[in-house]
Order: structure tokens, then C-alpha cells, then sequence
């Protein structure tokens, strides 16, 4: 990616487990759908596909239950001038030099290890100030903290870590003590107007009007189907997405550091939500599957297409199969083999072994 337009600097917003390549979804989006056909997406992720509709002229929905994601979508089809989040950024910082000296003492002695008290203090005023969900420039500059809450050492608010997934607090201490490693002192200010730079180098992306929704999918389909019944819009010519795999990955779990900086619990903890976990139950996945692609079934043109990524293991496979069979009946199917020619992102958390790679499951309508 060369990263010359507006649309390829916000694309990478931001660092999320099992994400579509941006590559993917422009083939995808052009190849199946023409300028002013609209695109769905109930497990938006950071919402890629919703961007890259958006972008090319599509109008596009996404729903995503994960608030991480949910940010980084929404701030990509909307960001704030940029005048307007250097401002917020000052006011965050004076906020800031108000606070406690130490404010480490009232939280988990991860904090003290993975923040300096001047990034800390940052921090907690933009966790206790930002108005993310309803404030397009709070919502703005909450996700460019996101991106670097944490990550390398040198590029990051944080001690070393990884970027993509937050480790356990246990895990992430011992090391740090290992390896005598301090957290970098940097002014947050200065550090967040350098990254706003280059972000915005480009300008803003020039999108139609598209959203991503916070929730769970089996909930806001319902919002999307009467949407389409109530001739508020047309129907969707694109499904286009990739469902969570099972027993993968927690995805709110390994984003528990982003989830604290959102105003959730300084720990990492699994949620109770069944929806919100690493999915180990195979009834509740097929539930689940089952659920969001009846709804869809029923807000598709008739002339359109169902594109979903999914695990080649065989259980999850099946499982999202027969699915979309159950849900999509008279649709013609085509599975794509998509095997992995690299390490996947499980291999930095210890699990080097061989994966079976990923499959495309591809419906075309009657209509067509």
C-alpha cells in the first residue's frame, strides 16, 4: 500500500485481531457491487469492509459488538478536522497537569509498570473526559489514542508490547521485570500531534453516507430488516464478512487495555455475554450463525451476493456452511481455498503449529 490518498492512510485504522486485508475487500466491493449498491456487514470488525464500500460509492452498514472495533470504524468514515482534535488534545492536557502526581496508587501495579505517570495522567483525563460515543472530535481523538495505548516501546504510550492484542497483566510484568524494561517518558501531546501529522497528511477520506452500529448482530438485524421493509432503503446487493472463528481468539478479552481506556474494568477478565467470547460452544456459535444470516436473508436483493470468510477447519466450516445453506436456500455456492502462506497471528502467542488456512464462501441470488 503506498498510502498516498486520504483513503489508504485512514484504512489502516486501527490495530485489530483477524482483520481483512484492505486488498481484499476493494476486489471484493468492486467486483461484486456498482456505485450506489449498498453493502452489509454484521461482524463489522474495525469495519473495513463498511470503509472500502463507503469509499467507492457504496452505501454501507456495519454492526459490531465490540466497542474497539466499533471506534475505529466509526472514526473512519467520519473523522474531525484536524484542527479540532489538536484542540482537544491541548484541553485533555491541561486537564492532565491538574491530576495527582501519582495516579498510579489508585489502580493495578500493571499500570505503574506499563505507563509513565505523565502519559498515565494523560491517559485518565481522556478516559474521563472524551465524550467517544456521541462527539465526532472526542470520538476521533480517542481512537488515535487507541491505536497507540500500546505497542512497541518506541512507537507507543506504553512498555513494550504487542500492538495487536493486550497480554495478561501477569504475563506482561514478569516480562517487563525480565527484561528490565522501563515505560517510555514522552509528552502525550506532542506524541499525539506527531502521529496526527501523518495521518492526516492526506486529507480526510471522501466517503457516502455509511454507519457502523454498536450491538449485537441477532439484535440490530431486526433495526436493518425494518429499514429495508419500510422502503427506507433498498435492499443489500453485498454481504460481505467474516464471522468470529471458533475457539480462536476472545476478542474482548485480548482487547481488555483498549476496552479499561473506553471506561471498562482495569482488568483482563472474560465477559459474560456469550457473544462477546472466544466462542468454545459449539451450540451457541451455530445459534449465533444461524440468527444473524436468517435476518440477512431477508434485507438481499434477490440479484446480489453473499461473500463470507471463514475458518477452513472443518467444525467451523460446516458450521458457517450450513448456515448460510439454511438461511439462503436457492443461492448458488462457491468455496474458495484461501491457505496461509504465512505465520498467523496465533504463532506470537505461542501456537506455531500449521493452520488449515481460511475458505471463501460465495453465494450468488437467483437473480443474477
Amino acid at each position: 500500500m503506498s498510502y498516498r490518498t486520504a483513503y489508504e492512510r485512514w484504512s489502516g485504522v486501527g490495530p485489530y485481531y483477524a482483520m481483512f486485508p484492505i486488498e481484499f475487500v476493494n476486489e471484493v466491493v468492486l467486483t461484486y457491487t456498482k456505485p450506489g449498491q449498498g453493502i452489509i456487514d454484521p461482524f463489522a470488525g474495525r469495519a473495513s469492509s463498511v470503509f472500502a464500500g463507503a469509499a467507492h460509492g457504496r452505501p454501507s452498514i456495519g454492526i459490531e459488538i465490540n466497542p474497539v472495533g466499533w471506534i475505529y470504524g466509526k472514526t473512519k468514515l467520519a473523522p474531525a478536522p484536524a484542527d479540532k482534535v489538536k484542540m482537544r488534545i491541548s484541553e485533555i492536557a491541561e486537564i492532565a497537569q491538574c491530576l495527582p502526581a501519582s495516579v498510579s496508587k489508585g489502580l493495578p501495579e500493571f499500570f505503574r509498570f506499563g505507563f509513565s505517570e505523565t502519559s498515565l495522567r494523560f491517559l485518565i483525563a481522556a478516559r474521563e473526559n472524551l465524550d467517544w460515543k456521541r462527539k465526532k472530535t472526542d470520538r476521533t481523538l480517542m481512537t488515535l489514542i487507541l491505536i497507540d495505548l500500546h505497542g512497541n516501546r518506541s512507537r507507543s504510550f506504553s512498555n513494550q508490547m504487542r500492538q495487536s492484542r493486550a497480554m495478561s497483566p501477569e504475563y506482561s510484568i514478569r516480562w517487563w521485570q525480565e527484561h528490565k524494561s522501563r515505560p517510555p517518558e514522552i509528552d502525550p501531546q506532542k506524541f499525539l500531534e506527531r502521529k496526527m501529522a501523518w495521518r492526516y497528511a492526506e486529507g480526510l477520506p471522501e466517503t457516502v453516507k455509511s454507519t457502523v452500529w454498536l450491538g449485537d448482530s441477532c439484535l440490530l438485524m431486526r433495526r436493518v430488516e425494518d429499514l429495508v421493509t419500510r422502503n427506507k432503503r433498498e435492499p443489500f446487493t453485498l454481504l460481505l464478512t467474516s464471522p468470529p472463528y471458533m475457539g480462536i481468539s476472545d476478542y474482548h478479552r485480548d482487547q481488555w487495555l483498549r476496552l479499561w481506556m473506553l471506561g471498562g474494568d482495569p482488568v483482563a477478565s472474560r465477559s459474560e455475554n456469550e457473544h462477546r467470547r472466544d466462542f468454545t460452544s459449539q451450540a451457541v456459535y451455530e445459534r449465533l450463525l444461524n440468527c444473524v444470516f436468517q435476518q440477512a436473508a431477508e434485507v438481499m436483493s434477490e440479484s446480489g451476493c453473499v461473500y463470507v470468510r471463514t475458518d477452513a477447519r472443518e467444525l467451523t466450516f460446516e458450521i458457517t456452511k450450513n448456515a448460510l445453506r439454511a438461511a439462503f436456500p436457492k443461492w448458488k455456492e462457491e468455496v474458495v481455498d484461501r491457505p496461509y502462506h504465512k505465520q498467523t497471528q496465533t504463532a506470537l502467542y505461542g501456537d506455531k503449529s500449521k493452520k488449515p488456512g481460511e475458505k471463501d464462501i460465495v453465494l450468488t441470488g437467483p437473480g443474477v
